[in-house]
């Protein structure tokens, strides 16, 4: 592992973090006996060894991993359990050596590694909170400076006089969090840890990642949490067994990642359709389709720029935005009705179909998703290869006045019999057993604007969405109490 200054080109640039070709390898041994054998077999002098022997199975954790993150960046790690993301963290923060490969890293390193890292379990957590300071190079002075501001945002009473072998969990990760935000890194490293706070404590460390952020800290966050990556992080790393999958916009990687995690599943489906028996139909067609319900072909969007990410089953083939009238247009008044109409090709026979939009604000963050299945669309329950199945999709701009993105238009599909089944599964549960077809996001902006005539005033609502509902008023008659005194 080098740090700061081991390569001029390292020193002069904007990155904290550089990676380069790092890899890992464990040796995986079958027997106890053959870790002796090949201890021995090294320790003789090497005119005695003769030709390389190994008693043990090469297990590579990573291969060849190259990336680089810039002061004052959010970077995500993701992948499926025994990817490699906290194998490749932990190199990172140097407590583990890469088998081949370099890693550059400027200024002081935070980790949040594994639960309780860092932590002697016999101290308090007072004098933990003195010792990782002292690890960071804090003289004692300065550490008592800092230390009730880290006790105030850690917020666990008198425990913080207590063994830390005594926390909960939580506890644990609201001090080691408070004290490795507290001792301003230049690069902070989390692994999981936010995904144990309870939701005002995750409002809080947020906000304090934020402020690191603006003060220059880069951030490289490991996480099962897909909704905070694409939010928080601006790119992201996608590694499957130890190999990059894919590298570049957290929203990208994140869809990319629900493709590999249905593999599985996918493959059952394709045996179910070769099994099942029956012939494919192709979906009907609805009555005065194309001057009711489908637009003008200059209303269609260029998708040439678009990345489509597929698994091969269906690709997009049309995407139109039209106000009432059936035109074209991006800038709608608040309230207004703006038509999505998306069109895809299949490539394969698939199972009941699933389609949707997700709309995203100025800041990244998911405003309004909403799909066929939420909405109780009737749609055929198969669709045969070479079809193409058209969704419309309505959706009243009741926002805040501002801009918007399309940040997914997602197509689909469930087993019929999940699809038959579906009013009983919680939403965990019917959300596993859609399988992604393709999505990407469309390089649109939308505009809501203030209305130009407002009933009953200009102003629709306040705060990011309009909530149905109503607000009435009552007035009391002064009683005959009052009256009299």
């Amino acid at each position: 592992m080098h740090t700061c200054g081991a390569e001029e080109a390292f020193r002069t640039s904007d990155y904290v973090i550089s990676v380069q070709q790092v890899s890992k390898m464990y040796p995986l041994y079958a027997d106890p006996r053959d870790r002796l054998k090949q201890s021995l077999w090294h320790s003789l002098p090497r005119f005695l060894q003769g030709a390389a022997r190994e008693f043990y199975k090469q297990f590579w954790a990573l291969h060849d991993i190259s990336f680089e993150v810039k002061r004052g960046e959010a970077f995500g790690i993701i992948g499926r359990n025994g990817s490699g993301k906290s194998t490749l963290l932990q190199i990172i923060a140097g407590t583990l050596s890469p088998t081949s490969g370099e890693v550059y890293v400027r200024g002081k390193v935070g980790a949040l590694l594994e639960l309780g890292s860092g932590f002697n379990p016999d101290f308090s957590g007072k004098e933990n909170v003195y010792l990782n300071g002292a690890v960071l190079g804090f003289l004692p002075e300065e550490m008592d400076r800092r230390f009730e501001d880290i006790a105030a945002f850690a917020d666990i009473g008198e425990f913080i006089d207590q063994p830390v072998k005594t926390y909960s969990s939580g506890m644990f990760v609201r001090l080691a969090f408070a004290v490795q935000t507290s001792l301003e890194p230049d690069v902070l490293l989390i692994d999981e840890a936010l995904a144990v706070g309870d939701i005002f404590f995750r409002q809080k460390c947020y906000r304090r990642l934020a402020q690191l952020q603006s003060d220059g800290c880069a951030i490289i966050l490991v996480s099962h949490g897909m909704n905070e990556v694409e939010q928080f992080c601006r790119r992201a790393l996608l590694i499957d067994h130890g190999k990059e999958l894919f590298q570049g916009t957290a929203i990208d990687a994140v869809k990319h990642y629900y493709l590999i995690e249905q593999e599985d599943r996918l493959s059952e489906a394709v045996a179910h359709l070769e099994n099942a028996g029956y012939e494919v139909p192709a979906a009907p067609v609805a009555k005065g389709f194309d001057s009711q319900f489908w637009p003008l072909e200059d209303a269609f969007i260029d998708l040439s720029p678009v990345n489509q990410i597929t698994n091969g089953w269906a690709r997009c083939t049309g995407v139109a935005l039209c106000n009432a009238g059936g035109q074209r247009c991006m800038t709608f008044q608040q309230g207004e009705t703006a038509s999505f109409f998306y069109e895809f090709e299949l490539l394969h026979d698939i199972e009941v179909p699933v389609g949707g939009i997700v709309l995203q604000n100025h800041k990244g963050a998911n405003v309004h998703g909403k799909s066929t299945l939420e909405y109780g669309t009737e749609v055929p329950e198969t669709v045969a290869k070479g079809n193409r199945v058209r969704l419309r999709q309505d959706i009243a701009l009741e926002l805040e006045v501002g801009e918007y993105t399309v940040g997914e238009v997602g197509f689909g599909m469930v087993s019929r019999r999940d699809f038959q089944n579906r009013q009983r599964c919680t939403h965990a549960e019917l959300a596993s057993k859609i399988m992604r077809l393709c999505t990407f996001a469309l390089p649109v902006r939308i505009a809501v604007l203030f209305r130009h005539n407002g009933r009953p005033v200009q102003l629709m609502h306040h705060g990011i969405a309009n909530l149905p509902g109503e607000c009435r008023v009552f007035v009391l008659p002064e009683s005959v109490e009052s009256r009299a005194e």
